[in-house]
């Protein structure tokens, strides 16, 4: 760790005690399930497609209406990125832009929010990546419950060809609470500043990568310029304000008054992971694919929006609720490792 950086910490009233997870923790993690479909360990062709050839679309998100924010609906304009559903307005230098939109959803719950690379009239000769991702908390196959746990089975399972520069340590950026840790490549001289918080029951990272530190370090002051939601943090991010409280399985038998299972005409062997916003009478009222096929969607659709919950209460009074519930083949959890179950 440089110098320069151990003054922005310091500046910043970080902790110095680094974060442990008491839990014992999995080992190399198998690989997440495919996005959607009949998987294959194939690789993808770069052949043209051949005359006549109809291609059909595959699993995808989808809502069921466009005026309720998504995680993957934010938009980077003018030298900031917004995201309606986090709250989220972040600002970086004016030349720097976003040349690619990223990926769908995985049906892990894994989304690439934004990446940010400077332009190419930028100012400065330094190269780096600003990396915004979130991993949905209720469909994760890693053995974590929040952000906190998430960074340090991160931490604990970098590839032999990383190492760690800092250990996981608190911090405030923007007035919010973040958990913040650094590795590089030794090999390709790349550094990872990694900031992490949860939102809506999401860990939403921010991942600075570059060969030049100093520049990654700007990037990390530059970051206290952030607007976030209250009530979030590394410990638990269940949404606050106008938010629905976010709440693992609750989708249980205990919980609802009516249940109807959807009916799949096809079979495609994928899961189906789903979000759902309960209203404060117990209603379905908004319904988001991480990705489905369009007959699994409109299998579930037909079935979610006929379930009735009993109103949830927060304080004596009923509030809204988020959820989420997996259809289908649901991810394998990761696998226990022998070297950490014994720490």
């Amino acid at each position: 760790m440089t110098w320069r950086l151990a003054l922005i910490l310091l500046f910043a009233n970080l902790s110095a005690a680094p974060f442990s997870v008491s839990q014992a923790s999995p080992g190399n993690a198998a690989p997440p399930a495919k996005n959607g479909g009949d998987f294959s360990s194939g690789t993808l062709s770069t052949d043209k497609v051949p005359p006549g050839v109809i291609l059909v679309k595959g699993a995808w998100y989808s809502a069921s209406d466009s005026i309720t924010p998504v995680p993957e609906g934010g938009t980077f304009n003018s030298g900031a990125f917004n995201n309606p559903y986090f709250h989220m307005t972040y600002s970086l230098p004016t030349d720097w832009v976003q040349k690619y939109q990223g990926p769908p959803p995985s049906d892990t719950g894994r989304y690439t929010l934004a990446q940010i690379v400077p332009g190419d009239n930028s100012r400065g000769s330094s190269r780096g990546i600003v990396l915004v991702t979130a991993q949905d908390m209720f469909f994760t196959p890693f053995p974590a419950s929040n952000a906190l746990e998430l960074v340090n089975y991160s931490k604990n399972h970098l590839q032999a060809d990383y190492k760690l520069e800092m250990q996981p340590t608190q911090t405030q950026i923007g007035g919010r609470s973040f958990v913040f840790y650094a590795y590089w490549s030794p090999i390709a001289e790349i550094h990872w500043y990694v900031a992490s918080t949860e939102i809506r029951c999401h860990t939403v990272q921010f991942i600075l990568s570059s060969q030049n530190t100093r520049l990654l370090e700007n990037l990390l002051l530059d970051m206290n310029k952030i607007k976030l939601p209250a009530g979030i943090g590394p410990n638990a991010g269940t949404g606050g304000g106008n938010d629905p409280v976010c709440i693992k399985d609750y989708a249980i038998d205990a919980n609802m008054t009516r249940r109807v299972e959807p009916v799949f005409s096809e079979r495609h062997f994928n899961a189906v992971p789903v979000r759902i916003i309960v209203d404060k009478d117990g209603k379905v009222k908004h319904i988001h694919f991480l990705s489905a096929y369009p007959d699994q969607s409109k299998a579930v659709t037909d079935a979610v929006n006929q379930w009735r919950f009993k109103p949830y209460l927060q304080n004596g009074k009923p509030v809204e609720v988020e959820t989420g519930i997996v259809f289908g083949r649901a991810a394998l959890p990761a696998r226990l490792s022998a070297d950490r179950a014994t720490e």
